[in-house]
C-alpha cells in the first residue's frame, strides 16, 4: 500500500492537492516538516495517510476538543481507528485507549498539549511506538502569532522525553515568514523541510464594508438575501454578541449565540444545532474558533474589524471549506481599532511584542482602505504574490468614482500645518473643527484648515485612513503612529493630482445555481443516514460529493467509487442507498 492508494481507496481523491504529496513523502523519509496550507487545503491528509503507513502511532497535539472530536468522527466514516485523550474522556476509559495503541489497534491518538506536558503521561506514552508527532494549528507556539498558547512551548520538551523519538509534522493556516521561523525553531524544523503552498483562496471572495451605518441591517439583509446557506457573524463582545442575535431573531433568522461566558452545555449544544444544520447562523465571539469543521459554511461577516489580518483570515477561511464558492465579509469601523489599541497599551506583554501588535493592527486598516485586490493584499501579507482575484469586493466594484480632492487636500494640509506631530484622531479633530481640551491645547483655531472639513469625526478618520493606505499620507511609529504627507500627497496639496474613491457597498443576492431535484433527494437520504449516526450530515458526504453525484450520476458501484470523497468505506456503508437513490429518480424522469 502506498500514499496514493490510500488517498484513492480510502478518502476517496484521485490526485494530491498542492503541497500534500511533498509533505507525506518527507514525513514518511522521517524528516521535521512545516507544512502551512490554506484552511481547506487538506492538512489533516498531510499525517492521516502516513498514520496509515507507518507501523506506530501517530499523535496529533491539537489545541480544541470539539477540533479533536470531528476530526475522529470524520476518520471512523472511513473505516480508521482513532480516539482522543483529553480533560472530557473518562478517567476509566484513558488506560484502555492506550492499551489498544500500543496493540496497534488506533494508528491516531488526538490529545491537547497540556495532556502531553504532563510527566506520568509521558511515562505512559514511552510503552507505546510513536512514529510521527502532528503539530496542528502550530502557530500556536509562536509569541509572534496571533493565537498564542503557552503550553505549546512544551511540546518539544513532550517530544524529546519519548524513547521512540518520533519525527515532527507541524500545520498551520496563518502564518507570516517571522512567525514561520519561529515555529521551526522551536521544533527543530530545517528551512528545507518548510512546505509552504499558496495562501490564495481561489473560492472566497473577500469584500470590505467601511463605516457601514447600520451594522445589523446590514447583516440581516445580506443573510436574507442568502436563504438557506450556514454562515458565522463574529463581533467582538459578548454583548454584541446578544444584541446581533436577537436582531435576528426578531427578524426571523434561525440564529444563536456563542461565546466563552456560556456555560460548556450550552455551548456544545449550539455547536451541534449549527454542525446538524438545525440552525443557519451562529453569532459569536472568537471564542468560536479553531474547533469549527463544517465543510458547508457559505459566508463569514465581521461585524466589527479584525485584531489582525492572521486571526481575520483563519476565521474568513471557515467558510468553503468544501472549496465550492463563499464570501468573508469585514465591516470595518476605525473606532474598533481604538479600543484593540487601548487593549495593546493595557496588556502585560513586552514592548517588542506590544509594537508587533500595533503594526498588526495598522495592516488591518491599510486592508480596509486598501484599493487594490483584497486577495492579493492577504497574499502579499503572508510573503507571497498573486493576479488579482478578479471577484473581491475591489475588483467587481463598478461604482463610479467620486472626485474627493478637496477634502483630500484640506487633510493633507492640516497634517503639513501640524508638522507631523501627531496622529489621525487629533487631525481628524482638527480638520472638522473639534471643541475638544487638546484643540485648545494646540491652539488649533489658528490653522488655516481648522473646521474646514464639514463632516463628522468618523468620516473624516475613514478618509485619512483611505489617503494612508493609497500612499497620500504615511505614519511613523508603532504605539503612538504620527501621520506624515508623502510625494504624492504634496502633489494634491499642490493642485497637481486628483483623489477618487468610492462609497457604501450594499448587500447582494447570491447568483448560485437553483438546487436540482437529484441533488435534493441526494441531501435528504444524506440528512436521513446522518440522523441515524448522531453525526453531521457533511460527514457522510461533503455537499461537493453531492454535487459530484448529480453531474456523474453513478449507474453501478464502480461509478460510484469515481465520484469525489467517495472511498471503499463509504462505498461500503452508503453506495447501495445512494444508488438506490439514484435509480429511483431515474426512473422517474423516464
Amino acid at each position: 500500500m502506498n500514499a496514493q492508494r490510500i488517498l484513492r481507496n480510502v478518502f476517496g481523491y484521485k490526485v494530491f492537492r498542492s503541497g500534500q504529496e511533498k509533505v507525506i513523502n518527507l514525513v514518511l523519509q522521517r524528516q521535521n516538516v512545516l507544512a502551512v496550507m490554506p484552511t481547506g487545503a487538506g492538512k489533516s491528509l498531510c499525517y492521516q495517510i502516513p498514520a496509515l503507513l507507518n507501523s506506530g502511532v501517530t499523535l496529533v497535539i491539537s489545541p480544541l476538543i470539539s477540533l479533536m472530536k470531528d476530526q475522529i468522527d470524520s476518520l471512523h466514516q472511513n473505516g480508521i481507528e482513532a480516539a482522543a485523550l483529553n480533560s472530557a474522556t473518562p478517567q476509566e476509559e484513558v488506560n484502555p485507549i492506550l492499551r489498544q495503541a500500543y496493540e496497534g489497534k488506533i494508528k491516531l491518538l488526538y490529545m491537547t498539549p497540556e495532556r502531553l506536558a504532563m510527566d506520568y503521561f509521558r511515562y505512559q506514552l514511552n510503552f507505546i511506538d510513536v512514529s510521527l508527532v502532528a503539530v496542528d494549528e502550530a502557530h500556536c507556539i509562536s509569541q509572534w502569532g496571533h493565537d498564542f498558547r503557552p503550553a505549546y512551548r512544551q511540546i518539544l520538551d513532550g517530544i524529546n522525553s519519548l524513547k521512540s523519538k518520533p519525527n515532527i509534522l507541524a500545520l498551520t493556516a496563518t502564518a507570516t515568514p517571522a512567525v514561520q521561523d519561529d515555529i521551526a525553531k522551536q521544533l527543530n524544523i530545517k528551512k528545507e523541510n518548510y512546505v509552504v503552498t499558496s495562501f490564495v483562496r481561489p473560492n472566497l471572495s473577500f469584500q470590505v464594508v467601511n463605516s457601514s451605518k447600520d451594522n445589523n441591517l446590514y447583516i440581516y439583509d445580506y443573510i436574507k438575501a442568502h436563504v438557506n446557506q450556514a454562515g458565522i457573524v463574529y463581533t467582538n463582545t459578548r454583548k454584541r454578541v446578544g444584541e446581533i442575535t436577537a436582531y435576528l431573531q426578531r427578524k426571523g433568522i434561525s440564529a444563536a449565540s456563542y461565546h466563552g461566558g456560556m456555560a460548556t452545555e450550552d455551548r456544545d449544544c449550539i455547536q451541534d444545532d449549527f454542525q446538524f444544520d438545525r440552525l443557519q447562523v451562529i453569532v459569536a465571539t472568537n471564542a468560536f474558533g479553531m474547533g469549527i469543521d463544517k465543510s458547508n459554511v457559505r459566508f463569514v461577516i465581521h461585524a466589527n474589524s479584525a485584531r489582525n489580518i492572521e486571526s481575520y483570515y483563519q476565521e474568513a477561511g471557515r467558510a468553503g471549506r468544501d472549496g465550492d464558492p463563499c464570501s468573508a465579509i469585514l465591516l470595518y469601523h476605525p473606532g474598533d481599532l481604538a479600543t484593540y489599541r487601548w487593549f495593546i497599551d493595557q496588556s502585560d506583554a513586552n514592548d517588542d511584542y506590544k509594537k508587533v501588535q500595533y503594526r498588526k493592527l495598522a495592516a488591518i486598516t491599510q486592508y480596509a482602505n486598501t484599493s487594490e485586490c483584497l486577495q492579493q493584499f492577504i497574499v502579499r501579507y503572508f510573503g507571497q504574490d498573486c493576479a488579482p482575484c478578479g471577484k473581491c469586493s475591489n475588483c467587481t466594484d463598478k461604482r463610479k468614482l467620486v472626485d474627493v480632492t478637496k477634502e483630500a487636500r484640506e487633510i493633507i494640509g492640516t497634517v503639513y500645518e501640524l508638522d507631523g506631530r501627531f496622529g489621525k484622531n487629533i487631525i481628524a479633530q482638527a480638520v472638522t473643527g473639534s471643541k475638544s481640551q487638546k484643540m485648545k491645547q494646540i491652539q488649533a483655531e489658528k490653522l488655516q484648515y481648522f473646521g474646514s472639513l464639514k463632516m463628522r469625526q468618523n468620516e473624516a478618520l475613514s478618509l485619512i485612513n483611505y489617503l494612508i493606505a493609497n500612499g497620500f499620507l504615511e505614519v511613523e511609529g508603532d504605539q503612538y503612529p504620527l501621520v506624515h504627507v508623502t510625494n504624492p500627497g504634496w502633489d494634491v496639496l499642490d493642485g497637481k493630482r486628483q483623489v477618487f474613491r468610492k462609497g457604501e457597498i450594499r448587500p447582494i443576492a447570491a447568483k448560485g445555481e437553483a438546487e436540482s431535484s437529484l441533488y435534493k433527494l441526494l441531501k435528504a437520504k444524506r440528512l436521513e443516514l446522518a440522523q441515524k449516526q448522531h453525526v453531521p450530515a457533511f460527514m457522510i458526504f461533503s455537499d461537493h460529493s453531492l454535487h459530484d453525484m448529480t453531474t456523474k450520476n453513478p449507474q453501478t458501484e464502480s461509478q460510484f467509487l469515481e465520484v469525489s470523497g467517495v472511498g471503499q468505506a463509504k462505498m461500503k456503508k452508503y453506495g447501495k442507498i445512494m444508488l438506490e437513490t439514484i435509480k429511483a429518480y431515474n426512473d422517474k424522469q423516464r
